[in-house]
């Protein structure tokens, strides 16, 4: 059986602890590889591995920082079809959806290869007589961070390359549930020309991620996944003084007024609640239908529900994989389940979906529940699956109360034809990104991504100028030279003395 390994100082390191986590194909329920789990002595050794190679990367140039990340673009973009195999293999989610995963984290490398732009700093001359004053950002030391299963390729590299290009080091922790794609992006970093020891993977559970909230010598941590998990990241890691971004789960809400092209609702509803499995977040998995289009929009969003083809990620013809374990496969369903009881209409039930010829796959069905009750588990939880909801409002102001009074702020869309609702909306709705007509409305990579509420713990949201921010610490410098006119006597600098 394979082993994935831990990656530390440029290169594979054997696990040691003896303990190992199981990944599966989750097209076929198999498990395919084992993942070699740290103990505190490995952890120790990946920090001590990335505080070494800080020694000399973060004082080297930006010239030489930024060469290393045009060279390591350029890799990733030739293996792109061999990183989005790995993802399939291991998340399920299809090769169309792995290739855009990928996609996605090359906009953070090229917004990395232009650093130098964001950290050039700022100059105030005489200030007082012969005083500058001046402003500049300097890298933070070692950083770690700890990534979901969702994507496992572009979270990574939503952090990795903008902290390195700033000058730290790194220490990843990807999940254990399919790790082998956050190895092979350190490979190709090393064959990039990456310094041993600047970007370290190190594969564990609860035991490697507490050993590095906890760990002296690493400076701050960057974190994506569940709100319980994003909260209890923030407290450890800031108790122990740590520097923290810590992004957290969702339920985001999509408004749909009467006047919106409902087809293109419906079709943006289908593509955010149900890509990628409703296995991000950033799905849209609640819809809130005002006035009287509720029953016509639903109706649609059913006929093409149906029609999205179910099957393994490797298959071209398929559209949507399946779940990434088995136990999560049983979660989601049991939201689906327990729907009718609380109060809503099961128009799709997904539970009890197989797809011939890999009949133990952790396979489930598109569920679309309707008239769901704010109080409802499916509406309240993230499900983290391909189930929508869908809620009634009688008016805009009462569809913008329903999804402010939503402890999440992750993301959030409105479909309207109406601009200046468009407007109002983007003003008065409590999130930290918003879409109009656009249903995913996840920023590019010079604008920052991030939500508020219990989607975010911490000052800084990830990538854009609020990354660069998180992995830089700014310092003011005060100078006051002596004007060589005012030399002491006998020596002459050739300035003139007439003034």
């Amino acid at each position: 059986m394979k082993t994935v390994n831990h990656w530390i100082g440029g290169k594979t390191v054997e696990g040691t602890s003896g303990n190992y986590g199981p990944v599966t194909d989750p097209a076929t329920g198999a498990v395919t590889t084992q993942v070699a789990l740290a103990s505190l002595e490995e952890v120790d050794a990946a920090v001590a591995a990335a505080k070494d190679a800080y020694a000399t990367w973060g004082t080297s140039s930006l010239a030489a920082r930024t060469a290393v990340l045009f060279r390591y673009r350029a890799l990733l973009d030739a293996r792109r079809d061999d990183i989005a195999a790995l993802i399939t293999a291991e998340h399920g989610k299809v090769h169309s959806d792995a290739l855009g995963e990928v996609a996605r984290g090359l906009e953070i490398v090229e917004l990395a290869c232009g650093i130098t732009t964001q950290l050039k700093g700022e100059l105030s001359t005489q200030v007082s007589s012969r005083v500058d004053v001046s402003s500049i950002r300097q890298s933070i030391g070692v950083v770690a961070g700890i990534t979901p299963f969702n994507f496992p390729a572009m979270v990574p590299m939503w952090m990795f390359p903008l902290a390195i290009a700033c000058g730290n080091t790194f220490v990843l922790k990807p999940s254990e549930k399919d790790p082998s794609a956050a190895n092979l992006l350190a490979e190709l970093a090393a064959e990039a020309g990456l310094p041993d020891g600047v970007l370290n993977v190190l594969h564990g559970d609860k035991i490697a991620v507490d050993g590095l909230l906890n760990h002296p010598d690493v400076a701050a941590v960057s974190f994506v996944g569940s709100t319980p998990i994003a909260r209890y990241i923030h407290t450890t890691a800031s108790a122990n003084g740590k520097r923290v971004q810590a992004l957290g789960g969702a339920k985001n809400h999509m408004l749909v007024l009467p006047d919106a092209d409902l087809d293109a609702a419906a079709d943006a509803a289908v593509s955010a609640a149900y890509g990628s499995a409703g296995e991000r977040c950033m799905a849209i998995s609640a819809v809130v239908a005002v006035g009287a289009i509720g029953d016509e929009l639903v109706a649609r969003i059913k006929e093409r529900a149906e029609k999205i083809k179910i099957g393994p990620g490797n298959d071209p013809a398929s559209e949507m994989g399946p779940l990434i374990t088995a136990a999560h496969r049983d979660k989601v369903a049991s939201y689906v389940t327990g729907a009718a009881a609380q109060g809503a209409d099961v128009v799709l039930d997904g539970t009890g979906y197989t797809v011939e010829g890999f009949e133990d796959g952790h396979w489930i069905g598109l569920s679309l529940l309707d008239h769901v009750s704010t109080d409802s588990d499916a509406y309240k939880d993230e499900i983290f699956g391909p189930v929508l909801c869908v809620l009634r409002a009688e008016t805009y102001e009462e569809g913008v109360a329903l999804m402010n009074a939503s402890p999440f702020g992750n993301g959030t869309a409105i479909f309207t034809r109406d601009g200046g609702a468009a407007r109002r909306f983007q003003l008065e709705i409590e999130a930290g990104m918003v879409g109009v007509n656009v249903p995913i409305p996840v920023p590019v990579g010079y604008h920052s991504f991030g939500g508020w509420k219990d989607s975010l713990f911490g000052d800084h949201h990830i990538y854009g100028n609020d990354g660069v921010h998180f992995y830089t610490r700014g310092k003011v410098v005060t100078t006051r030279w002596p004007d060589p006119a005012d030399a002491p006597a006998g020596v002459d600098l050739g300035f003139p003395r007439n003034h």
